[in-house]
C-alpha cells in the first residue's frame, strides 16, 4: 500500500509538471504598443504583476512616439493591441475593416487635474493670456488628424475663435512640439499635466487654460485591436481586457485615488519607471510619473458619445471618409459604455 501511494504521488507530481509545461507552451505571444507616458502604466502594471501571464498571455511592449503609427502597426499585424488617442489614421483603417476600438482608457474627469492649454512666454507677453486670444496663433500638433489637432479646434470652438483662424503646425513628435513651444516657434499647445507642469516651471511656457473646460468628458485615449482579433480571436481579446482591467484598478488606486499604501505605490512606480522616464534616475522620475496620472476608466469602460464627437470632427475637417460610422470604428460588446 505504501508503494502504491508513492507511485500515485509521483504520477500526480508528473501530471502537475506536464500541466504546467502545457500551460507555458500554450501562452499566446502578444505585442502591445505603448507610448512612454504615465497613462500607459496599466499595461505595464498588468505585465509586472503577472496579470497577463495569469490570462495565458506572454506580452512584449513595442514603443511608439505618436498615435497614428500605432494604428498602422495594428492593421499590419506588427502589434496586437494599442492604447492611445483616436486619430484620423485609426478611423480610416477602421473604415477599411482593419481595426476596432474595443474600450476606453484615459479620460478627462472633474475630480482629477487634466490636460493644460499652454502658451509660449513670448506669445503670452504679446497678449495670448487666454484661449480667447488664439486667433492668428500657431498651435502645435504632432500630425494633422491627431488628438492635438482635435483639441486645438475644440478649444477654438469653445473660446469663440474660428477654427480657420488657428494655424495648426504639424511637428510629428512630442519632443519637437516641446522644443518649438519653449523657443517661441509655435504659440500654443495642450498636453497632460506632468509635462505641462515641467514646462511652466521652466519659465518659457505659461498655462492659459484647461482642456476639461472646453471638452467635458473627453475620452482622451482608447483601447484598440485588429478587426481580425475581434472576429476570429474573441477569447484572446477578452483575456487581454481582463488583465488590463486589473492593471487599471491598481493604477487608479495608487496614482489617482491614492488609496494604495505608499510602499505598494512606490513599488508600482518603480515598475512603471522601466518604461516611463527610464532615461532618468528613479528619484527624478518618481514625482514626474505620479504627476502625470489622470483617471483611466475602470474596466476600460468607453465613453462612446465622446468618440462619436471626435468622429464627427474628423468628418467635418475632411480627414476621414464622410460615410464612416461609429459602428465601423467601435465594437461595444467587450466593455461597459456610456
Amino acid at each position: 500500500m505504501q508503494l502504491t501511494r508513492r507511485a500515485l504521488g509521483a504520477i500526480a507530481a508528473l501530471a502537475g509538471l506536464f500541466c504546467g509545461i502545457g500551460a507555458a507552451l500554450a501562452a499566446d505571444e502578444v505585442k502591445v504598443g505603448i507610448l512612454r507616458l504615465t497613462s500607459h502604466s496599466p499595461s505595464i502594471i498588468a505585465k509586472g504583476k503577472g496579470y497577463f501571464e495569469a490570462e495565458g498571455l506572454d506580452v512584449t511592449f513595442v514603443p511608439f512616439q505618436a498615435a497614428q503609427p500605432m494604428a498602422v502597426a495594428i492593421a499590419s499585424g506588427d502589434i496586437d493591441f494599442g492604447m492611445t488617442a483616436v486619430s484620423a489614421g485609426l478611423v480610416s483603417l477602421a473604415d477599411k475593416g482593419a481595426v476596432k476600438v474595443i474600450g476606453g482608457a484615459l479620460m478627462e474627469t472633474d475630480d482629477v487635474e487634466g490636460q493644460k492649454i499652454l502658451a509660449s512666454k513670448a506669445a503670452y507677453d504679446a497678449g495670448l493670456t487666454s484661449p480667447a486670444a488664439l486667433a492668428g496663433k500657431r498651435y502645435g500638433v504632432t500630425t494633422a488628424g491627431s488628438s492635438f489637432h482635435y483639441m486645438a479646434h475644440k478649444v477654438a470652438d469653445g473660446a469663440g475663435v474660428a477654427r480657420g483662424d488657428i494655424r495648426t503646425i504639424p511637428l510629428q513628435k512630442v519632443p519637437a512640439v516641446i522644443a518649438s513651444l519653449k523657443s517661441g516657434q509655435i504659440d500654443a499647445w495642450s498636453i497632460v499635466p506632468n509635462i505641462a507642469g515641467a514646462l511652466t516651471k521652466g519659465g518659457d511656457v505659461v498655462e492659459i487654460g484647461k482642456i476639461a473646460d472646453f471638452i467635458p468628458g473627453y475620452q482622451v485615449t482608447t483601447v484598440f485591436t485588429s478587426t481580425r482579433n475581434v472576429t476570429e480571436h474573441r477569447p484572446l481579446v477578452e483575456r487581454f481586457l481582463a488583465a488590463l482591467a486589473k492593471g487599471i484598478d491598481d493604477y487608479n488606486a495608487a496614482l489617482v485615488d491614492k488609496t494604495m499604501s505608499e510602499a505598494d505605490t512606490a513599488a508600482l512606480v518603480e515598475m512603471i519607471h522601466q518604461y516611463v522616464y527610464s532615461d532618468q534616475p528613479l528619484d527624478k522620475a518618481d514625482p514626474r510619473i505620479r504627476a502625470g496620472a489622470m483617471r483611466i476608466n475602470a474596466g476600460a469602460a468607453l465613453n462612446v458619445a465622446s468618440v462619436e464627437d471626435q468622429l464627427e470632427w474628423f468628418k467635418s475637417e475632411n480627414l476621414v471618409p464622410a460615410d464612416v460610422t461609429i459602428d465601423d470604428l467601435v465594437d461595444t460588446s467587450f466593455v461597459s459604455t456610456n
